[in-house]
């Protein structure tokens, strides 16, 4: 099955590794002469030549859509945004994937696979473009963020304010994204004041970039399928466009600590200088995606530190150990150095910085592991989320996951992969649970809804790996068991005896047939990414209701322009000023702040009286009813102008 092969990029598997994942069992590579071979079948001109053609996929895409010119305000200019982005790729996409379907049914197998894997790296790109793409048919018009200045994106204006005002870091909040921001605001926006214009440019190139990291980071456990599987669904349905980078981090971490514990595992076949040089490299892309976002640091490191003491070569001599133990301190020692100021902040400012903000998802049933709903939940109530499935709560679409990551860990425990994200699984799990259980009584929620990502992502890893896992042991116990012998084969007793088996057998699954599948498969995920970017798209589409997502497009729409007037197609004729102030920390309180729930209700959810600014149902329904009288008034007032 070589192009649907689950085999580690630059290893070969083995007759004892049926699962053809990089086992630390597996041989070394059988490497011959490169001079002998084309440039195309070199492994590093083909890893450059997939990151190129997926960046610019992603980045040709995103500018392409600049050429969309709607008004995003109207629902109508929304959707022909959308369909025009769709239009987009699939001018982009079709050829593509005809020509992928060509190579597989025509043609040498060695193009083809040339062809498979620069389409695998254009598909990630244009996943995440089109998202990127969305972003700017939002935001068209406006110079300002997703967000404006409220919530989030306006404390990360903030913070880049302070760093331009060299005020250091902001607490213990990773201080890369901020400083990137303050960087890119003095270059291109000449500075303070701007910060917001550099966070719209930011969240549009980080948004358009994730899917290209998220496959090159697979890329270097498995081959372009493989790879493109994992990271398109997860992509798609992880980021956020408001804070792309966070979610970056989360998709590249676990590929990036599964490679590191397979280079671990194997110390005893590597040279110290190997070994301290994929060190040294892992160790500063750890600390630098630490300073990037950390919060994903905490719910993976319980499964990272018991997989590392599992896979640690504690068996196989002294001198095997003392290279892991080398191998370890410099990865450790590399990324201390690295991560130093955040680690600083937190061990200084830590236990100061509870986090008690809750939300829909805190309200919900903590078991419920397979969705996620913001703040801005619309009309959900925890009473209406999640939807109750047909089988004890469960939908048929986590049966179904469920059942391949029983694959995954059934058939696959031999990569270490499956290993590590069932550790990390099982981390996040309990940490999940150790937080939730103590919230009423710590009264703080340290954040324990967003291991919803981890550990969704971690079953979404095990699975993909699990159907990995059933097509190579499949087709190897088919290949074995009705592979025809040639005549004059020799039999069964000959073989055991010592006697030269006949060659030329006959293979059962043609060449030919998985080359088809293969691209079949690859067509399958194009589409599922092409209706997943518009899903996610559309939710960012503005909206005046605080309650969607909508309304972090439509607060960047009413902020006043760098020279006083109202964006292109601001619904308001009186912005909102520029914001220009630094980061200061906010007072801590001494409880549970729940959010999305009037004040009615706060002594049935939260367990005490509601503070005097959080309104009341009588207090809506009045804001509901003066706002239907002005709509009146202004209905009248336009007849009578009519009239006249």
């Amino acid at each position: 099955m070589t192009h649907l092969a689950p085999e580690v990029v630059g290893t070969s598997g083995t007759a004892h590794s049926r699962t053809g994942t990089g086992t630390p069992d597996a041989g070394p590579v059988a490497s011959s002469s490169t001079a002998r071979r084309p440039w195309t079948s070199r492994r590093r001109v083909l890893a450059i030549a997939e990151g190129v053609v997926s960046l610019t996929a992603a980045l040709g895409y995103m500018l392409l859509s600049r050429r969309i010119d709607v008004n995003p305000i109207v629902r109508l200019g929304q959707v022909s945004g959308l369909a025009t982005l769709q239009m987009y790729a699939a001018v982009i996409g079709l050829p593509l994937l005809g020509l992928l379907l060509y190579t597989a049914h025509r043609g040498p197998d060695r193009r083809h696979r040339l062809v498979k894997r620069l389409v695998c790296a254009a598909l990630a790109g244009l996943a995440t473009g089109v998202i990127a793409g969305g972003v700017v048919v939002a935001l068209h018009g406006t110079p300002h963020p997703l967000g404006g200045q409220e919530g989030d994106p306006g404390v990360l204006i903030d913070m880049a304010n302070s760093f331009l005002h060299h005020e250091g870091m902001s607490g213990i909040y990773p201080p890369a994204f901020p400083a990137l921001m303050a960087l890119w605001a003095k270059i291109r926006y000449n500075g303070r004041g701007e910060t917001g214009f550099a966070l719209h440019d930011l969240q549009i190139f980080f948004t358009a970039v994730a899917g290209p990291m998220a496959y090159l980071a697979w890329r270097i456990l498995l081959r372009p399928f493989w790879a493109l599987l994992i990271a398109v669904p997860a992509a798609v349905l992880f980021l956020d466009p408001i804070r792309p980078y966070s979610h970056i981090v989360m998709i590249v971490l676990l590929p990036l600590l599964g490679y590191w514990l397979r280079e671990m595992r194997l110390a005893g076949r590597r040279g110290t200088r190997h070994l301290v040089v994929r060190a040294l490299v892992l160790g500063v892309t750890f600390g630098a995606l630490f300073l990037w976002y950390s919060g994903w640091y905490i719910w993976a490191a319980p499964g990272a530190l018991v997989a590392a003491l599992f896979f640690f070569p504690w068996r196989q001599g002294a001198a095997t150990a003392r290279k892991a133990g080398i191998y370890i301190g410099v990865t450790l020692l590399s990324a201390a150095v690295v991560g130093a100021p955040l680690l600083y902040q937190m061990a200084r400012l830590g236990s100061e910085n509870p986090d008690r903000y809750a939300f829909l998802a805190v309200y919900a049933d903590p078991g419920y592991v397979l969705g996620w709903v913001s703040d801005r939940s619309g009309t959900l109530t925890y009473q209406t989320w999640p939807v109750a499935g047909e089988m004890a709560g469960q939908s048929g679409f986590a049966l179904l996951l469920l059942f391949g990551v029983g694959l995954g860990l059934g058939l696959g425990m031999r990569n270490i992969m499956v290993r590590t994200a069932a550790a990390v699984l099982a981390g996040a799990w309990l940490a999940r649970f150790w937080f939730a259980g103590h919230m009423a009584q710590d009264k703080a929620i340290q954040l324990y809804p967003r291991t919803t990502w981890i550990i969704m992502y971690c079953l979404m890893i095990l699975a993909v790996l699990g159907m990995m896992a059933v097509v190579d042991r499949g087709a190897g116990w088919i290949e074995r068991t009705l592979r025809p012998r040639v005549a004059g084969a020799g039999s069964a007793s000959d073989s055991d005896s010592g006697s030269v088996p006949a060659a030329g057998l006959a293979r059962v699954i043609p060449q030919r047939v998985v080359r088809q599948l293969a691209a079949g498969m690859v067509c399958v995920v194009a589409l599922f990414a092409a209706m997943g970017a518009s899903w996610s798209v559309n939710r960012y589409m503005p909206s005046s209701d605080v309650d969607t997502m909508g309304i972090d497009a439509y607060r960047a729409h009413v902020i006043k322009q760098r020279d006083g007037s109202c964006p292109r197609f601001s619904p308001r004729e009186n912005c909102w000023d520029i914001e220009k102030n630094d980061w200061k920390p906010g007072p801590i309180q001494d409880f549970i702040w729940c959010a999305g729930i009037v004040a009615d209700d706060w002594p049935a959810v939260c367990g005490m009286e509601a503070p005097k600014r959080v309104r009341s149902r009588a207090d809506i329904e009045r804001d509901a009813e003066a706002e239907r009288q002005a709509r009146k008034e202004a209905d009248r007032t336009g007849q009578d102008v009519r009239k006249k």
